[in-house]
């Protein structure tokens, strides 16, 4: 450890490769594929080729036992000094902004001058596995002593043994869906399908006009045939997404459907993170700095929507950093879905909420709109689970760039009631 005087964490910027829905572009790219090209890309617009940098933290939610050591192959395979250490890690959704938060803890503290927090996802190569009855019978061959031990494990086979099992996509406490368990957290706030629509119809739009005007430019690197995010529509309109079905409560009552739900993607995506001194010594411009992170969990089995822990995540890194929740420039709210972004929104509003179960006088109050998620959010662009936060922090930094100065709060929740917040300045 060193225990030296912090150093403010610098965000040099940010590289992914386009998000793109599962089963179409990145159909035959694993996770490996994905991240390295995105690691290449920064590594090219960086001139990092050669480098040693301190240290590089990537993560997968949806993973291959064969990815075991996902993220120091990935940087095997870029042109960085083979040097270079790294490690896995993961938070579920917001596995690389915790990666980031690790990272800029390291340059804060010392121990490293640069390093490199990412993540990625797919869905169109996702682990398939057998029955564990299957599982059990080639253990049990394999620790076998004579030929006989060998053979009879062999004899309890069944066909049905043979039925391939997806990964999980249930909470296996609940044993319900993150939709699921988002339908019953839009009752509770009464959030409706006209707003969800609205916010989902307004995601849309927002990285539409992002893209034609060039925003992403110079943030997303080509890759696999896509050279942009292929699930953004700027032709969606609220009539458009009224005839769309709900998919988690199939009743009267539902109001989540597949456009106001983040569609399964595939991506990945990688931010440089370094000391200033390490930044000047290559003339790399600072586009802004990493703060504040917090991370925060609920009991979603008894007491909570699955979700909401950014809510209790973003109350207590208000406090660390003395701030109010209107003291922000720009709002990067990850939108897993409509209906949680809402109602993370109105617990925020909520006076009972913030007495309650923030421990707070006053509520939080409400954000300006107009400055959350304004180049589009993650309903529009996608979200390959472990990559979105690493597709935020460099697009918030490079807002804040643009604008010359600012402040701008990111909060994103996990499966498992967690939520990872970070807090950048310019």
């Amino acid at each position: 450890m060193h225990y030296n005087a912090p150093r403010r964490v610098a965000i040099i910027g940010g590289r992914r490769i386009p998000f793109c829905r599962a089963n179409t572009n990145y159909v035959r790219q694993s996770n490996q594929d994905l991240m390295t090209a995105a690691l290449q890309a920064l590594v090219d617009a960086y001139r990092l080729g050669g480098e040693r940098l301190g240290d590089v933290a990537l993560g997968a939610v949806m993973k291959h036992s064969r990815d075991w050591n996902l993220a120091r192959e990935c940087v095997l395979g870029t042109t960085l000094a083979p040097e270079t250490p790294a490690y896995d890690l993961q938070r579920a959704c917001g596995t690389s902004l915790e990666a980031a938060i690790q990272i800029g803890n390291k340059i804060a503290l010392g121990q490293i001058d640069a390093g490199i927090a990412g993540g990625t996802d797919t869905i169109s190569d996702v682990p398939i596995v057998y029955p564990d009855e299957y599982r059990e019978i080639l253990l049990a061959s394999a620790r076998g002593k004579s030929f006989g031990d060998r053979v009879k494990p062999w004899l309890g086979l069944r066909p049905s043994m043979f039925k391939p099992v997806a990964p999980g996509v249930t909470e296996p406490r609940t044993k319900l869906s993150m939709g699921q368990s988002t339908e019953i957290t839009a009752k509770q706030w009464n959030i409706t399908r006209v707003d969800q629509d609205q916010l989902a119809m307004e995601s849309h739009h927002k990285a539409a006009k992002a893209w034609a005007e060039g925003f992403y430019k110079d943030l997303v690197a080509p890759f696999s045939g896509a050279a942009t995010d292929n699930n953004v529509r700027a032709d969606t309109s609220l009539e458009k997404l009224a005839k769309l079905r709900p998919v988690f409560d199939r009743g009267p009552q539902g109001t989540m459907t597949a456009g106001n739900s983040t569609p399964l993607t595939d991506g990945a995506s990688a931010v440089l993170l370094a000391s200033e001194e390490w930044a000047k010594a290559r003339g790399l411009p600072v586009q802004g700095y990493l703060r504040y992170g917090k991370v925060a969990a609920v009991d979603f089995v008894k007491k909570e929507g699955l979700l909401l822990a950014p809510a209790y995540a973003v109350s207590a890194m208000l406090a660390d950093a003395g701030l109010g929740l209107q003291d922000f420039d720009y709002y990067e709210i990850h939108e897993a879905f409509a209906a949680q972004t809402l109602a993370t929104l109105k617990a925020w509003e909520s006076a009972a909420f913030c007495r309650d179960k923030l421990g707070r006088n006053q509520p939080l109050g409400s954000i300006d709109r107009s400055k959350m998620n304004v180049k589009g959010g993650s309903i529009a662009i996608g979200h390959p689970f472990a990559a979105t936060g690493a597709r935020i922090v460099a697009s918030l930094a490079k807002l804040l760039e643009q604008r010359g100065s600012g402040r701008g709060l990111i909060s994103i929740c996990t499966a498992g009631g967690m939520g990872v917040t970070a807090i950048v300045e310019r």
